[in-house]
């Protein structure tokens, strides 16, 4: 009998993938830190790709994986042989076995990697000074299919029973061999046969490590509530190759449940069960809980226009349903909230890289990164923080060289660390290289094109630094193939920004740089401020806005044909927002609000006719083409059913 393996593909993809990620990390540490128990975590991660993709079909991701298993496993016999070169070819062969994964996930089969397989043995001959063992991968898949085939065949015959007696709760303990080339395929075996006879719990280890073959000592342990005997326990398991049933012992029922007042005290004692759910579905219940969020507050506004006495049974209502809806909307964030680590787990790796192909020696040390955000965040976030890092290392970490001259140590450091403010995540991004200058960037801002001599000497250093940002405006030495400070700048701030957050530099010539990025938890709900021109209402992002103020424009100051509001010390140029946004200027004069903003070049005043408050509303992404129109960066709409745009004001100003 053949088994249809299609089913597993995506939890093959899955765990191959976490598996392969921290087989990297480990790596990384291992060569930078010599951390004894890394060897052991990468065979086991090794190991288990192997398994796995055996146990999938996937014959040249297992010879691979396989191979790297046998190096790993030499380097734990003779640490000492471990180089810089060795980890080179490990990160490879790494590398490779993603890729190849990548392969199986797009429903292509996977390449073969003859030469680095060459590289791998030649390696190994080195290391043990004999000839690599061939891989037997082959196997290991007729060893699957012979137990899915007894499976099939081989059912206890108290299923069928049509008398089933009380349930009885049992304690089990089988051990799985070591010599075993599927652990993780003959453990859930069990656990699926197990789980037709009756209900399982306290399983140890958990059931994703068991699908992915992490099973310590091969021992896996869990209570069994059933109906069955104990001899069809027995026989549910005796047909299993290389499984070895050790405990089998009739227990005691579980004490009755907790009192309520002690509810909180169980759940922290039993360890939550998890499952893995698609983001997309995640999205999809989120736009739901926003759609029921609109339409709470449209009751609401329609309610307002009943009779006085009909209102209160209304209101109560709405009150009730608007806190069911807002609870449910914090937990479907709860459940999107997601470590950083996610993406700084990445960094270690790429800082090696990096380092090592500029030629310098550099620390990477992460703190904070168990710091949760939404899951759209992070997605969004991954390429800016791997684009500042490389930053760092490539333009503001000088050669060894460089810094014994400067009196630094020969090493280079960057940090990373996150920390919860509020609401709000701050991550920061420091190293301790050349810096920035300041005054040569206002001077490539200028002759570039991108600002005028005058509004670069009203900017401070501050907001000076920034114009790193501006594509194309750089001080940069040389512009590498990994990276340039201003060549990709534009794009970090904008990501950041798109979702809600701000950027900010600091940096001293000769001491280093700081990137720090203000995030904020979610990017479903936001802040704005309500503003009208003419007839039309639009909404600025809280994030943006630096203040309010209300002045003539009779009495402004002018620089040629701008305007300018004085603001705390300086003089902010005045943008018309009505013009901005293609809409005729009003040329009634007096006294209006103006709002200051933060722009690509430093703050702004934006000329509004009214301001109509704060409210937190449900962002809505723009669809074709209304995404592709400058300066909008989403809709709402407002409990009396009216849209309104959410202007994006740097892309604004800019278009």
């Amino acid at each position: 009998m053949t088994i249809d393996m299609s089913k597993y593909l995506g939890l093959f993809v899955s765990e191959a993938t976490e598996h392969l990620e921290a087989l990297g990390r480990d790596l990384v540490a291992l060569e930078r830190e010599g951390e004894a128990g890394a060897i052991d975590s990468m065979f086991r991660h090794a190991h288990s790709v192997k398994g796995m993709a055996a146990s999938m079909g996937f014959e040249p991701v297992a010879r691979l994986a396989h191979r790297v298993e046998d190096l790993v496993d030499a380097v734990r016999a003779a640490p000492d042989r471990l180089d810089r070169e060795l980890v080179d070819v490990l990160l490879a062969a790494s590398d490779t076995l993603m890729a190849q994964v990548r392969d199986v996930a797009r429903g292509s089969a996977p390449q073969e990697a003859h030469a680095l397989l060459e590289q791998l043995s030649a390696r190994l001959r080195d290391v043990t000074g004999r000839a690599p063992l061939p891989t037997r991968v082959a196997r290991t898949v007729v060893h699957l299919q012979a137990a899915a085939s007894a499976d099939a065949h081989a059912r206890p015959r108290e299923e069928v029973e049509p008398v089933r007696r009380a349930p009885s709760r049992w304690a089990l303990k089988f051990r799985v061999a070591p010599a075993c080339q599927v652990p993780g395929v003959r453990a859930f075996l069990v656990h699926r046969r197990l789980a037709a006879l009756g209900e399982v719990s306290e399983l140890r280890p958990a059931l994703e490590d068991l699908k992915a073959g992490r099973i310590p000592d091969g021992l896996v342990s869990l209570r069994l509530e059933t109906s069955s005997s104990e001899e069809a326990i027995r026989t549910s398991l005796r047909n299993v190759p290389e499984v070895e049933l050790e405990v089998l012992k009739a227990v005691e029922a579980p004490p009755p449940a907790a009192p309520v007042q002690d509810a909180g005290r169980a759940a922290e004692a039993e360890p939550g069960r998890t499952v893995k759910v698609r983001t997309e579905h995640l999205d999809y219940f989120l736009d739901a809980v926003g759609e029921l969020m609109l339409a709470t507050a449209r009751i609401r506004e329609v309610g307002k226009a009943l009779p006085e006495g009909m209102r209160p049974p209304l209101e109560e209502g709405v009150y009730r349903l608007h806190a069911l809806v807002k609870d449910l909307h914090d937990k479907v964030m709860t459940v999107r909230m997601t470590p950083l680590s996610v993406i700084t787990d990445r960094l270690p790796r790429a800082a090696r890289d990096i380092a090592r192909k500029r030629g310098r020696e550099v620390d990477l040390v992460i703190t904070g990164a168990d710091i949760e955000l939404d899951r759209a965040i992070l997605d969004v976030l991954a390429d800016p923080l791997l684009h500042l890092l490389r930053n760092c290392i490539d333009h503001g970490i000088e050669s060894p060289e460089e810094r014994q001259a400067a009196r630094k140590a020969p090493r280079g450091r960057v940090s990373v660390s996150v920390r919860r403010q509020r609401d709000r995540v701050v991550l920061e991004l420091e190293d301790d290289g050349r810096g920035m200058d300041a005054a040569g960037l206002k001077a490539a801002a200028v002759a570039r094109g991108s600002l005028s001599a005058e509004a670069a000497a009203r900017l401070s250093d501050r907001e000076a630094l920034l114009l790193c940002c501006l594509p194309g405006v750089s001080t940069a030495r040389d512009v590498s193939d990994i990276s340039g400070r201003g060549v990709g700048m534009d794009a970090v701030k904008r990501s950041v920004e798109g979702v809600g957050g701000t950027l900010e530099i600091d940096s001293e010539p000769g001491r280093g740089t700081r990137f720090t990025l203000r995030l904020p938890l979610t990017v479903a709900v936001v802040q704005l401020l309500l503003v009208a021109v003419g007839d039309e209402v639009y909404g600025l992002p809280i994030a943006k806005v630096v203040g309010a103020v209300e002045a003539d424009l009779a009495v402004l100051s002018r620089s040629r044909e701008t305007a300018l509001l004085p603001h705390g010390t300086g003089l902010l140029p005045v943008h018309p927002l009505a013009g901005l946004v293609g809409m005729e200027e009003a040329t009634v004069g007096g006294v209006r609000p103006f709002v200051v903003v933060e722009a690509e070049s430093g703050k702004v005043a934006l000329a509004v006719d009214r301001l109509l408050g704060q409210e937190e509303v449900v962002l809505k992404a723009l669809s074709r083409p209304l995404d592709r129109v400058p300066g909008l960066s989403g809709v709402t709409i407002l409990g009396s059913g009216r849209p309104v745009f959410i202007l994006d004001v740097p892309r604004l100003l800019a278009a």
